[in-house]
């Protein structure tokens, strides 16, 4: 790719697209377009958007220049469509700016290209445009973060407290305020209390005995004593739209052996992993230190096959990924994941799972540093929460 500057294009609704929310640091719930164009040895920052908007973005976003779609109407109008008015004026703009090349991000929407070709400048992709930026967080950013996870460790105190304390039913359902203790139940708890924090929280997951052998299963129906409940919750605060992800596993009563055995060795994988993440090491590496510590506690890595025993017990996942303004962000603690950079935000979750007895998991955030990496957690992650 040329080294010459060139212009770049970015198109999306910030209110919900992360990688332009972070660039820009303005939401607003309609498309915009941000275009950054070379003038002579800096690069000026244009966004165009809703008239109606313009005064707040004055204000707020971080760009030099803010515009509305009639300002640059082509030859002929604009388009009584918004979307498609957006991708005329964006182009009229570089055309007017003497642009013929420019270079979009994994993001844009491929009309912006098609009205580009037709004016005769050549868009191309470019797929790491802000990944790296954005995996390196600022102390404000770690500060976002370090508060999210802060909340989040409060919902998961509440969930597995109510869990833990529950009574229990003769027939070894888990009872609350006299009446079953369910999913359901605990995730409303968690849910009315972040809406007091200000957090927004999508389904959490509260999965109790074997169907938390499957990873990402939310969970649903009575809760039992002595079965594993898997809690997961990643909410994200409504101020600073930044995200905490946080797992811890309960057991209400009598443990059995074999769950304080996975449990053992789940925390095992977990601190080699957080002794293995420093600058420069890749996020497969991190991985495979994960799963060399459960290998050591008798413990495979891999999905189960068609014929595989239910009494099977494995880490079927990755240890873990970034973390941000997105739940889920680069890098990957996984296999082929990249060198760590400092500043990332991650998470650490190494996992057991096995169909006939249920799951244990935890998970912290952390962050890279040269030597090691900072964990932004407090909480305990101990089976009993009495």
């Amino acid at each position: 790719m040329s080294t010459t500057p060139v212009a770049r294009i970015a198109a999306g609704v910030p209110q919900v697209q992360s990688s332009l929310f972070w660039r820009i640091r303005f939401s607003v719930g309609d498309q915009v377009v941000l275009l950054e164009i070379p003038n002579g040895n800096a690069t000026e920052s244009t966004l165009i958007l809703r008239d109606i908007e313009m005064g707040r973005a004055k204000q707020h976003a971080r760009v030099h220049h803010v515009a509305c779609p009639p300002m640059f109407a082509p030859e002929g109008g604009l388009s009584g469509d918004r979307e498609t008015a957006n991708a005329q004026a964006a182009i009229e703009c570089l055309r007017r700016a003497g642009v013929t090349h420019a270079l979009g991000d994994r993001t844009l929407p491929l009309i912006f290209a098609d009205f580009a070709r037709k004016a005769g400048i050549t868009i191309e992709c470019d797929p790491d445009c802000w990944v790296n930026e954005r995996r390196q967080k600022s102390d404000e950013e770690i500060q976002h973060l370090r508060e999210a996870q802060r909340v989040t460790e409060g919902a998961i105190q509440i969930a597995c407290e109510m869990i833990a304390r529950a009574g229990v039913r003769a027939d070894g359902i888990l009872l609350h305020d006299g009446s079953p203790l369910t999913s359901e139940r605990v995730r409303a708890a968690v849910d009315h209390w972040l809406l007091d924090q200000n957090f927004a929280n999508p389904k959490s997951i509260i999965a109790g005995g074997p169907i938390a052998s499957d990873c990402h299963n939310y969970g649903t129906g009575e809760l039992r004593t002595s079965e594993p409940v898997i809690v997961d919750i990643f909410p994200c605060d409504r101020r600073t739209r930044y995200n905490g992800d946080c797992t811890r596993t309960v057991v209400n009563g009598d443990i059995p052996d074999e769950l304080i055995r996975m449990h053992a060795a789940v925390r095992a994988a977990k601190a080699a992993a957080e002794n293995a993440i420093r600058v420069g090491v890749t996020g497969e590496a991190v991985h495979l230190a994960t799963i060399a510590a459960l290998a050591q506690h008798g413990y495979p890595f891999g999905l189960p096959g068609e014929h595989t025993p239910l009494s099977y017990c494995a880490m079927t996942h990755g240890t873990g990924h970034g973390i941000g303004l997105d739940v889920h962000e680069p890098p990957l603690l996984d296999r082929k994941g990249p060198p760590l950079l400092a500043g990332e935000a991650l998470t650490v979750e190494p996992g057991l799972y096995r169909r006939d007895l249920g799951a244990v998991r935890i998970e912290d955030m952390v962050i890279v540093t040269e030597t090691g990496c900072l964990n932004l957690n407090k909480l305990h992650d101990e089976l009993t929460w009495l």
